[in-house]
This record gives C-alpha cells, sequence and structure tokens, in this order.
C-alpha cells in the first residue's frame, strides 16, 4: 500500500476517522495538521489542483482520493479485489 497523506484539523470528526481507518488497517499514513502547519484550503488546492471546500483532503501516494466518503470507498474497494 502506498502512503496515504491526511490533510486536515485535528477538530475535524471526519479526518479522525480517516486516521482510525488508516490504524485500523494499518495503512502507512502521514498526518499533516492544517493548522499546525499554517495551511489554508487554498495551499492543499496548489496540491491537489483542484479547489477545496471541506477537510479533510487525501491523496494515496500522488494520487488524490477526495475526502473521508471517497477514501472509505476506495479502501472497500481494495478490500474486495
Amino acid at each position: 500500500m502506498e502512503q496515504v497523506t491526511i490533510y486536515g484539523r485535528s477538530s475535524c470528526g471526519f479526518c479522525a476517522s480517516a486516521i482510525r481507518l488508516c490504524e485500523a488497517r494499518n495503512m502507512p499514513f502521514t498526518w499533516v495538521d492544517m493548522i499546525e502547519q499554517d495551511m489554508t484550503k487554498a495551499d492543499i488546492a496548489e496540491k491537489i489542483g483542484r479547489p477545496v471546500h471541506t477537510v479533510p483532503q487525501i491523496l494515496v501516494g500522488d494520487k488524490y482520493v477526495g475526502g473521508y466518503d471517497e477514501f472509505a470507498g476506495y479502501v472497500r474497494q481494495l478490500e474486495a479485489n
């Protein structure tokens, strides 16, 4: 499994759920707290190449997956194969 990168805020429940999903599946991940890193949604948009309205924003390797719902679906699809 490639490295998962989760951009979000510690106060975000969906961000915490994405972290728990990675931990439960033993997926290697990096948590990037946007507040601690002084990052804005515009900073994340530059990295992923699309506007950002919500967090978390999740990448697997260099591939943009989406928010928590899309990431959970991505993990389910991996497990089904």
